[in-house]
């Protein structure tokens, strides 16, 4: 795959991988260790273009298989670079080894996933495979727009390299969807890119014997080890809004920080979603308010650490919540952001009834009609009339 040498600072149009590519180039990476599997290797191939044509710089290293991309960008993180990799449904699994490791050495590695569902139904969208790791103690940013794919890689790398932080970010958008999705995206000039993302000398904490990942850890050094990186998954709550803040200041384009609030200020009940199909429920929100419905979004945009204090600020006083599902938490009988929420709710002292809609697996299409369905019982949850509490959407008529 050839790529022309375009200035950057300039608007094309992109789909999500090609973005993801942009995102990376503009962010100046020293290493990045690549290895395809649909959807994502259409960015491996725009990032070895960049480099062919010479506009990018970094090393790159093409690997045998996903576990040893993670090793080589753990690697360069040790090493005081910036790394960078991506992968996707079972390749994400196959890394998962090294992919533990790297928030226990502390490493600042940047990596994208183009969500998608693992087997039986491995080559079609979903957020099954990203759900599955959620606990690898990865920062986890999910992303609705080609724009915001390339704009969460730079402000990645700023959370990701911050003294107080470092640790590794996952950036997420739902393969097929978004990876070949077409849209406008800004490209940002690399000057005021810089500025933003400065090269800053940052402590090897790698090299420490609490953050090596060494496996002859006594159970001291292990809970003392466990416990930092919990704190500073703490402090990225805090430090991800100032990012984004700045980010908008500089760019002129702001996500939220943590979550993002749709038409929530006067909505006396409201939806809860992640990933791409959030802009068609902004379209089906706008349709239903014109109906009458008082309904609001609130958009999950980083599920880990999970923004529990933000969502139950957005939520306090309504009467009502449904959650947009498209992944299973096998086990519980329900998805995984559901899940999420009965924690958050819990946690907060806050009684409010909810409803689960499971959608979009394997590909489907998480369309405005189910969305619309989504509001109309939501707001039958909101009148106190009984609901019931899980909906697979698909095997029901809509």
């Amino acid at each position: 795959m050839t790529d022309e040498n375009i200035a950057k600072g300039t608007v094309k149009v992109c789909d999500g991988n090609r973005a993801a590519a942009y995102g990376v180039l503009v962010s100046n990476p020293n290493v990045v260790a690549l290895y395809p599997i649909t959807p994502q290797t259409s960015l491996i191939e725009y990032l070895a273009s960049f480099k062919a044509n010479g506009l990018l710089s970094a090393e790159i290293v093409e690997v045998e298989g996903e576990i040893s991309a993670m090793g080589v960008a753990i690697g360069a993180a040790l090493a005081g670079g910036r790394s960078f990799t991506a992968s996707s449904s079972m390749g994400l699994y196959f890394m998962f080894d090294t992919y533990t490791m790297a928030p226990l050495a502390r490493t600042p590695v940047v990596m994208v996933n183009a969500n998608r569902e693992n087997s039986p139904a491995a080559v079609a969208a979903g957020q099954q495979d990203i759900m599955s790791v959620a606990e690898a103690g990865w920062i986890q940013i999910h992303t609705e727009s080609c724009q915001e794919i390339l704009d969460s890689i730079i402000m990645a790398y700023r959370l990701a390299e911050d003294p107080d932080i470092l640790l590794p970010v996952i950036v997420c958008y739902d393969g097929f969807y978004l990876s070949y999705l077409a849209m406008p995206v800004e490209i940002p000039p690399q000057e005021t890119v810089n500025r933003f993302l400065p090269r800053t000398p940052r402590p090897h904490l790698g090299l420490d014997p609490l953050m090596s990942g060494a496996a002859t850890m006594v159970p001291a050094e292990a809970t003392e080890a466990r416990y930092r990186h919990q704190q500073a998954l703490e402090r990225v709550k805090q430090r991800i809004e100032k990012i984004d803040y700045e980010f908008a200041r500089i760019f002129g384009r702001c996500y939220g920080g943590l979550i993002d609030e749709y038409r929530m200020e006067d909505a006396e009940y409201a939806l809860i979603t992640l990933g791409s199909h959030t802009g068609t429920a902004r379209v089906a929100v706008d349709k239903k308010r014109e109906e009458g419905f008082p309904v609001g979004l609130v958009k999950i945009r980083v599920h880990r650490p999970f923004p529990w204090e933000r969502l139950a600020q957005a939520l306090k006083g309504k009467r009502a919540v449904g959650v947009i599902d498209r992944s299973v938490c096998l086990g519980w009988n329900c998805g995984h952001l559901y899940h999420e929420l009965q924690a958050t709710l819990q946690r907060a002292a806050l009684d409010i009834p909810s409803i689960d809609f499971i959608d979009g697996l394997a590909g489907g299409d998480i369309s405005d009609t189910h969305i619309e369905r989504v509001i109309e019982l939501t707001h039958e949850a909101s009148l106190g009339r009984p609901v019931k509490r899980l909906s697979w959407l698909p095997l029901e008529k809509v």
